[in-house]
């Protein structure tokens, strides 16, 4: 049976059905196919396939593309840690490289990096304080902190060493501050007294507790690192500057104020509450606004009352096992007024009365 196109296409021109002419096109050439070619693809064919077409066969012929492979690695080239080193004929070497460890050994933990270290800690060096640094505290809550030091001594311009006793576990901001106000301040106010500096007075540095050791209290600057109580300050000629002592001079307490007052942001000190009666305490605790908290009453001196004493003995008077022992005469007459006295209405006493009185005398 045969089919022309032309035939087909005068069939259909006046309907004009365009899927009609498709499904038309679709037989004719299904109808055309080459018997072998239709007997294969009955082979293959689904059980769908109502036209008996049968799915084409996939192309056994494939086509290798080219895969540009890498240039080799230059010599000159840097490796990574794990590469081996070539040897001289440009084979890898078999031997274990003495950076990486051999298969018979466990490998090593790398170990962790080393902290940088902060502008303070490279500003603070030996020629202003003897400040060795320690690790970070991590304590309950929020005690503790970062780039702590342990101040020990503060060096003067003249290489002079003020000792920290005990020394002092702050922050480097906090030590780097007390070596700067010994330095500028307390060294000319030592030298207007005519001595130096020779030791501070450490009353208390990093203790992990709350304010004023309250318990529930907030957390004091003392568990931060960042606070320090200072009682005293010592002098080479022996004596010392108690900063709450009432018998040193108004004048250099109210010297010693104005000075920690400028560079500290809280000094608390007599006055300020029950806690610090005996001595001054120093911190850097930040506030909004740089809010700063000055409280320290410079008492007057104590007036100078003279002791009451008793007065010398005088050199005649007995002495003092004698003047303990009662006088004779002082007996008698107690005796004599110890007698009863005679009745008023008693007759004439005897001769004998007499006698006896005369004998008396």
């Amino acid at each position: 049976m045969s089919f022309s196109l032309p035939d087909f296409r005068r069939k259909w021109s006046c309907r004009g059905n365009m899927s009609a002419w498709a499904a038309t096109v679709t037989v004719a050439l299904g109808l055309s196919l080459m018997p072998a070619e239709r007997a294969e693809a009955k082979k293959n064919s689904s059980p769908f396939d109502i036209f008996g077409i049968g799915t084409p066969r996939p192309r056994t012929t494939v086509h290798s593309a080219r895969i540009p492979l890498p240039k080799p690695r230059p010599e000159e080239a840097p490796r990574g840690p794990e590469e081996p080193v070539p040897e001289a004929s440009g084979k890898p070497s078999d031997k274990p490289s003495s950076d990486k460890p051999g298969t018979d050994r466990p490998s090593e933990a790398a170990p962790p990096p080393e902290k940088q270290a902060s502008a303070c800690r490279l500003a603070l060096t030996d020629d202003i304080a003897i400040a060795p640094s320690i690790p970070d505290i991590r304590g309950p809550g929020a005690c503790g902190g970062e780039d702590l030091v342990r101040l020990e001594a503060i060096v003067l311009p003249d290489q002079r060493k003020v000792s920290v006793k005990p020394a002092a576990t702050l922050r480097c901001t906090m030590a780097s501050a007390i070596a700067d106000w010994v330095r500028k301040d307390m060294v000319p106010l030592a030298a207007s007294l005519g001595t130096t500096i020779t030791d501070l007075d450490n009353f208390d540095s990093f203790e992990c507790r709350g304010r004023n050791r309250v318990a529930g209290a907030t957390l004091s600057e003392h568990g931060k690192a960042n606070a320090l109580d200072v009682r005293a300050i010592k002098l080479a000629n022996g004596q010392s500057i108690g900063l709450t002592d009432r018998s040193m001079s108004r004048d250099v307490r109210e010297r010693v104020l104005h000075s920690v007052c400028s560079r500290f942001t809280t000094v608390l000190g007599p006055g300020s509450d029950w806690y610090h009666e005996d001595h001054i305490h120093l911190d850097l605790a930040q506030r909004r606004n740089d809010y700063r908290i000055c409280q320290w009453n410079v008492w007057d001196p104590l007036p100078h009352v003279a002791p009451l004493l008793p007065l010398e003995r005088p050199e005649e008077a007995p002495p003092r096992e004698v003047a303990a022992k009662p006088d004779a005469k002082d007996e008698a007459e107690d005796q004599e007024a110890a007698k009863p006295t005679a009745a008023p209405d008693k007759p004439a006493s005897s001769g004998k009365d007499k006698a006896a009185t005369k004998k008396r005398r």
